[in-house]
């Protein structure tokens, strides 16, 4: 299910001008005394609504035929009997008279901003058979009541609180019960066994608990059965074993106990059983293997002991097993070789033990294999990619021996390679280093040899190589120019020669490690050239000559460590001028002269300049003090009288700015009907050319260009020659304009930057006032998303990313967005993004839109606080939104509780053309790489722990790298915290 779509805040005036709209249109309107009771309650549900920014209701008046209007279908009778309004942006409250209409069979209100109370008559119009309020603000408990008719009923995606009513089950023809997605508490009602008829059932994603009833086995008729992410408890019940026509069992994320039901093998018919992320314990049932339609089965995340079933060989239709992270013992039976249909296989962190069945992949259509941390002994079977389809194998942290089968170096469909902490032996197989499309290579921790200088290493979408603590011998291997590479792991091997200077023209390196080889020379000058090094380590080899001074030019070197080499000379002096540096290690080798004092040597380790002949640094590195130095107590004196003439400059200078502060904006007042006004405006262009007479006569129905329950916006026009245009956003009149308001938003005045949407000032009187916004010519980028290609997309995403790392690492104090979504974000006719910001002050009293937006992150919700991580969390999901062209608003994700957990199942599992947005998925296969690394850093930014997720600063690294054809590699498979 996905998250709860935001809520409604306050609109006042509504009811006023509702009950205008109401008054006026009654006394204009001739009732008919066929319908005249219909045109009332349509006219009355119509003075509910406050915004129609489709213009949806324009022919809802006396002039025509109410069976013309739109939305709505009449009977030959010309009595309403279906009201779709579903999609249509429309706000406001339920009207009660919408549920009188007395012919009226469907209504479909999904997919709205509405808000409020569900009316009690709600289940009072005794013809309704179909009734959708889906995706909306709806508050409040379910109403009491049943239609005896009703055969659809989706409330989903709410927030409606309180308990199911008692007497849920008197809906006794309801086929389609979704309650899902709101804040719903307590038990499910026994009396819902009375539903005899029901067919689909979803109650997933609330707060319900206790155990799950027996009586559901009563509902034989159930398809779907959707509970998850709740806080069920105690035992599956046994009597679901009953439901024969079951095609669907979904119980994720409970706190369900005990052993799986034998009885589900009698769902004869189901074809998926989804029980993950529970507390079950015992063995996996045999009946299991009866189940022959079964599609996808994850048991995944439980405690599960014992051995997977030999039977399994019953199921033909099997396409994903996920049995991960339990205590599964014994074999991987041989008869899953024998499944045709078999796709995805995640047997990881387990105590599984023996050899991979050696027939594994010849005969089904692995495209993921996934068995790493158990204890699996013997050789990587040879067939694993004959389907030629496996793009992920992950066989790391086992007891694997033997070579790498030649059969892998003719996977071209491979893309993540990890199978380090094995016992694997021989070289690497020809071919083995030209595979097209592998990213992530991980060989780590074997005992592979070979010279694999020889081999040609043309793997052109190579990010992350790990090639440590093997035998490799010969010379360090060559990458061809342009590579992606950014994570180099060489170390402790037996490589030797010099480093080659081809390395600086690695341009995307982040980390390069060399140590413990036998590696001799001098440290390349060219080097310096990677300017995004972060990390160089080549300790522990035979390295000679001087320190290249250009390492102190490398503007993110944040760890350098040269220890244990037979370097000599004197540090470069501009080594303590890097600003990143932050970890440096230079002992063992023949270092002489100075230390430098300043950046990363200030208070360095004694242990890490030890064994040279360095003197100078402080008193904890136990240097010898450097000749020609002078005393320390005068050097200190001398220290602490310029540090106090300094304060003293500082404080003066401090006082004069000051002194000047109220010059930095303008400030213009005039009287009127409404009291006092100010206007305070940051730019000097502004100060001149807007007047407060500007300000107040652009609110005028003609110039507004936003109508939501966010903001009502007006675009304004200078009287001046110039004629300067803006836009005034109008506060809320039942929101109160602080006195400190005018101060917070002065800090406004430095936010600078061609990615942000400029903010000139405020302008306020005692009951009103209106925010002004510079005008840029452009639309919102949920408008304009579908006419989008990819290179225009991603070009938007790095505009954004930019505008946040301004806000999140040049603003002081930093400056937090709330909601970053793609609704905030305006995009100019050159493509240039702009993002909108929340105003200090109006911060806090969106808080409660803002907590159930669906762009914000769960960790806010529940702690009510915002960070910079919030604003990381909302655009992941822009960059979901880019990739996918599905909005993080929209039900559309099955099984899974959001859009984030859809697209980490698509990222892991699925095909491309299943998630891809199909308006961009026809493009070349270097752009489906970027999209495919796109969204590996948007499950980052949109991680359950907000510690995982990256940085703004990062972020705009990884993007500037995937925009240059490289992309960010990440290093680590996808944790469970991702």
């Amino acid at each position: 299910m996905v998250a709860k779509r935001r809520a409604a805040s306050s609109m006042p005036m509504i009811a006023l001008n509702a009950s205008f709209f109401f008054i006026v249109t009654m006394i204009s309107t001739p009732f008919h005394s066929s319908n005249g009771d219909e045109l009332e309650s349509l006219f009355s549900f119509r003075a509910s609504m406050a915004d129609d920014p489709l213009d949806y209701f324009s022919n809802w008046n006396n002039s025509t035929s109410l069976c013309t209007w739109n939305g709505i279908t009449c009977t030959d009778n010309q009595n309403v009997t279906n009201i779709n309004l579903s999609g249509k942006n429309i706000s406001g409250t339920l009207s009660s008279s919408i549920f009188r209409l007395t012919f009226l069979e469907a209504m479909d209100l999904s997919n709205n901003q509405l808000s409020g109370r569900i009316p009690d008559n709600a289940f009072s119009c005794l013809s309704l058979h179909h009734l959708n309020l889906s995706d909306n603000n709806l508050t409040g408990q379910i109403p009491n009541g049943s239609v005896p008719g009703l055969e659809t009923l989706d409330l989903s995606n709410n927030m409606l609180s309180g308990k199911i009513p008692e007497n849920i089950g008197e809906f006794s023809s309801l086929k389609y019960l979704d309650v899902g997605g709101n804040c719903l508490v307590g038990k499910i009602p026994v009396s819902v066994s009375n539903m005899t008829n029901l067919e689909y059932l979803t109650m997933a994603s609330n707060q319900l608990f206790s155990e799950i009833p027996r009586e559901l086995g009563q509902m034989r008729s159930l398809k779907w059965i959707y509970l998850g992410y709740n806080n069920f408890s105690g035992k599956i019940p046994e009597e679901i074993g009953r439901l024969f026509s079951l095609n669907h069992l979904d119980l994720v994320y409970n706190q369900l106990t005990d052993e799986i039901p034998t009885s589900l093998g009698n769902l004869s018919n189901l074809q998926y059983l989804f029980l993950y992320q529970n507390k079950l314990t015992g063995a996996i049932p045999k009946s299991i293997s009866f189940l022959r339609k079964l599609v996808s089965l994850d048991l995944s995340d439980n405690f599960l002991s014992g051995k997977i079933p030999e039977l399994v060989t019953q199921l033909q239709s099997l396409e994903v097993l996920h049995l991960f992270s339990n205590n599964l013992t014994g074999k991987i039976p041989n008869a899953l070789s024998s499944l045709p249909q078999l796709q995805v296989v995640q047997l990881w962190s387990n105590n599984l033990t023996g050899e991979i069945p050696e027939d594994l992949g010849k005969f089904n259509n692995l495209t993921v294999l996934d068995l790493s941390t158990n204890s699996f002994t013997g050789k990587i079977p040879e067939g694993l990619c004959n389907s030629r389809k496996l793009f992920k194998l992950i066989l790391f942290s086992n007891f694997l021996e033997g070579k790498i089968p030649l059969n892998l170096s003719h996977c071209h469909s491979l893309r993540r390679v990890r199978l380090q902490s094995n016992r694997l032996s021989g070289e690497l197989p020809e071919g083995f280093t030209a595979l097209p499309l592998v990213y992530f290579l991980d060989l780590s921790s074997n005992n592979l040899a070979g010279d694999v200088s020889k081999s040609k290493w043309n793997m052109p979408l190579l990010e992350m190589l790990n090639l440590a603590d093997n035998k490799f011998s010969g010379n360090l291997p060559e990458f061809l120019t342009g590579s992606r590479l950014e994570n180099l792991d060489l170390s402790e091997n037996h490589f030797s020669g010099n480093i080659p200077a081809s390395f600086g023209k690695l341009s995307e390196i982040m980390q390069l490690k060399l140590r413990t080889n036998s590696i001799s020379g001098s440290i390349p000058s060219e080097l310096s050239l990677c300017k995004k090094l972060v990390s160089l380590d080549l300790s522990r080899n035979q390295l000679s000559g001087s320190i290249p001074s250009g390492l102190g030019d490398m503007p993110v070197l944040g760890q350098l460590d040269l220890s244990e080499n037979q370097l000599s000379g004197q540090v470069p002096a501009n080594l303590g001028t890097v600003d990143s540096l932050v970890e440096v290690n230079i002992s063992h080798n023949y270092l002489y002269d100075a230390l430098p004092s300043t950046g990363a040597f200030i208070a360095i380790n004694r242990s890490a300049v030890a064994g040279n002949s360095l003197c100078g640094g402080d008193r904890a590195t136990n240097l010898p003090r450097c000749r020609g130095v002078k005393d320390p107590l005068l050097w200190s004196f001398t220290t602490c009288l310029l540090g106090i003439l300094g304060l003293t400059a500082v404080i003066a200078y401090l006082r004069f700015i000051i002194a000047r502060r109220n010059k930095l904006f303008t400030l213009k007042k005039m009287e009127n009907e409404d009291g006092i006004w100010e206007l305070m405006l940051f730019d000097s262009n502004a100060s001149r050319e807007i007047t407060i007479e500007d300000i107040i006569s652009s609110k005028k129905e003609e110039n507004m260009i936003s109508n939501s329950k966010k903001k009502i916006s007006y675009k304004g026009k200078s009287s001046a020659v110039k004629a300067m245009e803006f836009v005034v956003e109008e506060i809320n009149p039942s929101y109160p304009v602080s006195e400190n308001l005018c101060e917070e938003l002065s800090e406004f005045r430095k936010v600078r930057h061609p990615n942000i949407l400029k903010i000139l000032g405020l302008c306020k009187s005692e009951k009103s006032g209106f925010f002004i916004f510079e005008y840029v010519e452009g639309k919102n980028l949920s408008e304009i998303l579908g006419s989008l290609n990819w290179e225009r997309r991603r070009g938007i995403a790095m505009g954004v990313a930019k505008a946040l790392r301004f806000l999140h690492c040049h603003c002081s104090p930093r400056i937090l967005v709330g909601e970053v979504s793609s609704e905030n974000v305006i995009v100019t006719g050159e493509d240039e993004a702009r993002l909108r910001l929340s105003v200090p002050g109006i911060f806090c009293m969106e808080r409660k839109w803002l907590l159930s937006s669906a762009y914000v992150a769960q960790e806010t919700r529940d702690t009510r606080e915002m960070t910079d991580k919030t604003d990381i969390y909302g655009f992941g999901l822009i960059l979901i939104e880019m990739i996918t062209g599905k909005s993080p608003a929209v039900v559309e994700f099955g099984a899974y509780e959001s859009i984030v957990g859809w697209a980490r199942h698509c990222y892991s599992d699925c095909h491309l053309d299943t998630w891809i947005d199909p308006m961009i998925r026809g493009q070349r296969s270097d752009n489906q790489n970027q999209m495919v690394e796109t969204m590996s850093l948007a499950l980052r930014c949109t991680a359950i722990d907000p510690a995982a997720r990256p940085c703004s600063s990062d972020i705009v690294k990884t993007l500037d790298s995937i925009n240059r054809t490289t992309t960010c590699a990440l290093g680590l498979e996808l944790s469970p915290s991702i």
